[in-house]
């Protein structure tokens, strides 16, 4: 009987991925609309005005690390408590809770790298009516209006932001239903306290105690008044959803009742705003009114439509404002659902102005204030909070080859093989969930998989490496290592009657492990010892999947939200969900290694602080042109808010690409972080040769691109994880006086000195790109020919194009001499792209270390040089004099973009000078030096004479 329930559950798992896979679109009904969550709806439905809070300044505290002051709801005279810290590097945090909640409001634990630094705050004036505080300098200043609340950040007479200025603040205080018996038990106990001191009030005095009993009256009627204002507070009507909630089949219990928060932000002198991934949608958030908010609620989204709010796989709840003037960034540290409206218009001055109001179901108000004021501040401030992006293993930026699925050893080997015989380099192949034995993941089907060490070690003799997919629900089956192992410590997710947690995924009946539980992690991690997950190697890496987390029987195809992790529901921690399983992954890579490897872990769920453990993509996209479009804003996106590590699925993971598609993705995906090919099950093969010679050398030409950047791309990722900054830009943060860069979105730049313009129009015969920068100049990366900047160029392109350009004034390093993987070019020599600016300048950098251990940071062995090239002469410097790594890479060859042809190059290093061929082509004005024959790890210049 076991066996056939088994079988038909299977089946029925089999059934539904193939209506997936058939459907053409989202089935939207299976979401929630703003009107449909009943938190929602019911925040929404207040509207603007004057806000009902009023700020006790007779309760102000003031330490050395924050001020506190309560906030009294004059409606239901309900008080919380208002914490207001100056924070280290021109931020300032805002905390709002209840001041005495009858159980603990959830605050999210692991994002923050730190307990952030403050520092002092100073009471610059105070009157009845509000306080004055230095933000540090003369012109910094935060006021505190009392009535209404409201908090006004300036900088001398102008205001930057104000908070609560539209009278949002909104705080659904814990309270005891009122049809339970402990309500009941309650009442009835305050109502014989209040005849018993009515007896005692009522009885003579004598004339000796008429003082006193004045005094006691004054304060029996003070307890009155405070008996009536809770009586008030009890008294507010229970409206629909408050209690329980119910969408379609799906019973939403709620014992805490309602929870939610809101809050008002609002933006003076801005009209654009950016961040709040994930959405398909584009760079620059739309204004919401008249429509749904954007949400942010991890969910499995397949063929996710496009231009729309609703939620998709990931949540980072991080904002961007940007003018001529200044940068700045709103961080809404809440981990439950989440809806975020933007309003932009005109304030009262007719200024422009957007207005951002947030929206969560449970937990508190805890947002930090990011002040910039440049773009690049905004981005070290919030790396400061929630730490940097992972410094990936150099090969993890080449090119994945990836399908669900590769059927078995010998079809792994096959598609290796073709690499070689096509030329075309790859680093990573991946294995999709068919690889196990029946969806149990840590394991290998024995009869496709029945030597998984002989063939990962196939792969590690061509320098190669394989992703399997390991996800986070586990098949409920008692002959199963994992399950039972989990179960037996008690590791599952509870139901609301403390059961585990139950739910139908990929194999079936699956139990879904608490990774907000250290223990929990902390065991999941060990399970990547080579010891454990059996047939692993060292070149055997992970893919996270499903990790919103998925449930195909769940509300929203999701959890049940009063599933119990501890002592919180899964309505606190849902957004956190993912980002605890790639911590767990990461952690158990790095393990294995015995603290010695970079880890590469893929995550399709993330929040705020993901970057710390890896990459993420775009999920289950479609392959078509809307499709490869909203890869670029959404990647862009994500950089904003700290995850540089980012790519979509090149070809698109469900339908067919055209041949021209497919080319313009690979091109395309040649230029994004992260660059993965991946496809459907129930779509035909396209490994890059299946379409035609022609094509196939063109997505050759496209991969072999980006083999030859690895060391620019390698650079931007060292700078990554060292200040924050993205590596994957818009041009708006380079540029942040040039009102034309605010709404592009369709190119981007890689680091500062890299502008790409991928062509995404069908049948396109040229693109339109900007080239930013008065005074600036922008070369052709293909032709070499010169730009000037501050223009819109029109350019042809045919299907060989790629649109790329290099910013005068910069050097970038190659490698042009590519082979079948990136290790395999780890000693191969330097090319050197000098490009001039108008005043003959340049200047780069090239990093070199191991490309795959945590050495560059144990013990210092990495090469970091500067590269100037100035008044005739390019040298290199040292720039980390302290550190050290051997190289057997040289440079090979210097191209100098912008040059004037010389009579005589001359090399100098310690071993003395000589002189360096050199050809120089008037038509280009390019000059290029042969082989000058230097190490490139030591101090050399070349003169040109």
């Amino acid at each position: 009987m076991a066996s056939f329930i088994e079988r038909m559950c299977l089946y029925l798992v089999l059934v539904l991925s193939v209506f997936l896979s058939i459907t053409q679109a989202v089935d939207r009904s299976n979401f929630k609309t703003c009107d449909q969550s009943a938190f929602c709806s019911r925040q929404r439905a207040m509207k603007p005005g004057q806000s009902s809070y009023t700020a006790l300044l007779e309760t102000l505290e003031l330490s050395d690390s924050h001020l506190t002051v309560q906030l009294l709801n004059n409606n239901n005279k309900v008080l919380l408590l208002l914490e207001l810290y100056r924070l280290q590097g021109n931020m300032t945090r805002v905390k709002i809770n209840e001041l005495k909640p009858i159980k603990p409001r959830y605050e999210v634990p692991d994002v923050l790298i730190t307990d952030p630094p403050t520092e002092l705050m100073s009471v610059v004036a105070q009157d009845e009516h509000r306080v004055v505080l230095s933000l540090g300098g003369e012109d910094w200043r935060l006021i505190l209006s009392a009535q209404p609340f409201r908090l006004d950040i300036m900088e001398g007479p102008q205001v930057l932001l104000s908070l609560n200025s539209r009278g949002l603040l909104a705080f659904e205080q814990l309270r005891i239903r009122k049809d339970t018996i402990s309500h009941k038990i309650s009442s009835t106990v305050g109502s014989m306290w209040d005849k018993i001191k009515s007896v005692f009030s009522s009885k003579s005095q004598t004339d000796t105690e008429e003082a006193g009993e004045k005094e006691d009256t004054e304060k029996h009627d003070k307890e009155k008044v405070s008996e009536r204002e809770e009586e008030e507070a009890e008294e507010e009507v229970d409206q629909p959803g408050m209690w329980e909630e119910t969408f379609k089949t799906h019973a939403d219990t709620k014992p805490n009742g309602p929870s939610s928060i809101s809050l008002d932000f609002s933006l003076p002198g801005v009209e654009h705003v950016y961040g709040i991934p994930e959405h398909a949608d584009g760079l620059r958030l739309k204004n919401t009114d008249g429509g749904d908010p954007y949400r942010l609620y991890n969910l499995d989204v397949f063929q996710y439509e496009l231009f729309n709010p609703m939620a998709l796989y990931g949540a980072v709840p991080v904002l961007l404002s940007h003018n001529t003037h200044r940068t700045m960034g709103l961080f809404w540290l809440n981990a439950a659902e989440t809806w975020v409206d933007v309003s932009s218009g005109q304030g009262s001055s007719e200024v422009p102005q957007t207005d951002v109001r947030w929206i969560s179901e449970s937990g508190i108000i805890d947002v930090f204030i990011m002040l910039g004021p440049r773009p690049n501040d905004v981005f070290t401030q919030y790396a400061s909070l929630t730490g940097t992006q992972a410094f990936p293993p150099l090969s993890s930026l080449a090119y994945h080859q990836c399908r669900w699925n590769y059927n078995d050893q010998e079809d792994v080997s096959a598609v290796d093989q073709g690499f070689d015989e096509h030329d075309i380099p790859y680093d990573f192949i991946w294995l999709d969930i068919e690889h196990t034995d029946g969806k149990r993941y840590f394991t290998w089907d024995n009869n496709k998989f029945p030597q998984p060490k002989d063939m990962l070690q196939g792969l590690l003799d061509k320098r190669r490496k394989m992703v399997t997919i390991v996800d986070p629900h586990i098949k409920v089956d008692s002959s199963y290592k994992i399950h039972t192992e989990i179960r037996s410590r008690g590791y599952y997710i509870k139901n609301k009657d403390g059961g585990d947690y139950e739910g139908w995924c990929w194999p079936g009946n699956a139990g879904y492990p608490d990774f907000t539980n250290p223990e929990m992690r902390k065991w999941w991690a060990s399970m990547f010892a080579y010891d454990q997950y059996e047939g692993s190697m060292e070149n055997l890496y992970t893919w996270n999947d499903m990790n919103e987390p998925s449930v195909f029987n769940g509300p929203e195809v999701t959890m049940h939200k009063d599933a119990l992790h501890g002592p919180w529901e899964h309505r606190d921690i849902h957004n956190l969900y993912g980002f605890y399983v790639q911590m767990a992954t990461a952690e158990g890579q790095i393990q294995r290694s015995g603290g010695l490897e970079r880890p590469f872990v893929l995550t399709r769920a993330f929040f705020a602080g993901s970057q710390r453990y890896g990459a993420v993509w775009t999920g289950d996209n479609a392959a078509e042109w809307g499709h490869l479009k909203m890869s670029i804003p959404m990647c862009l996106s994500l950089g904003l808010v700290g995850i540089s590590f980012c790519g979509a699925d090149v070809g698109g993971f469900f339908k067919t690409p055209s041949a021209e598609l497919l080319v313009r993705w690979y091109q395309a995906g040649a230029y994004q972080p992260f660059f993965r090919a991946h496809a459907h099950l129930d779509t035909p093969r396209r490994e890059p040769w299946l379409f035609g010679p022609d094509n196939t050398a063109l997505i050759r030409e496209a991969v072999r691109q980006r083999y030859t950047l690895l060391p620019y791309w390698y650079l931007q990722f060292y700078h990554a994880q060292r200040t924050g900054q993205p590596v994957m830009r818009p041009l708006w943060v380079e540029y942040p006086e040039d009102i034309a860069t605010f709404s592009i979105d369709d190119e981007f730049l890689i680091g500062r000195d890299l502008l790409v313009h991928p062509v995404t129009d069908e049948r396109s015969s040229g693109v339109t790109a900007y080239l930013p920068g008065n005074g600036e100049v922008w070369y052709d990366v293909h032709t070499f020919q010169r730009h000037d900047g501050a223009q819109n160029l029109s350019i042809p392109v045919t299907m060989s194009s790629i649109p790329v350009f290099q910013r005068g004034g910069s050097i970038i390093c190659r490698k042009n001499r590519v082979r079948r993987s990136s290790s395999c070019m780890e000693n191969d020599p330097y090319t050197l792209y000098v490009a001039l600016d108008s005043q003959g300048n340049a200047e780069g950098e090239l990093y070199i270390d191991d490309g795959h251990t945590f050495k560059h940071k144990t013990d210092k062995q990495f090469i970091h040089r500067r590269l100037s090239f100035t008044a005739n002469s390019l040298s290199s410097s040292d720039l980390s004099p302290d550190s050290q790594f051997p190289t057997a890479s040289w440079v090979e060859q210097v191209n100098i973009l912008g040059a004037q042809k010389p009579d005589a190059v001359t090399l100098t290093t310690d071993g003395g000078e000589s002189s360096v061929e050199f050809e120089f082509d008037p038509d280009t004005a390019v000059l290029t030096l042969r082989k000058p024959g230097v190490n490139a790890g030591v101090n050399w210049t070349l003169h040109l004479r």
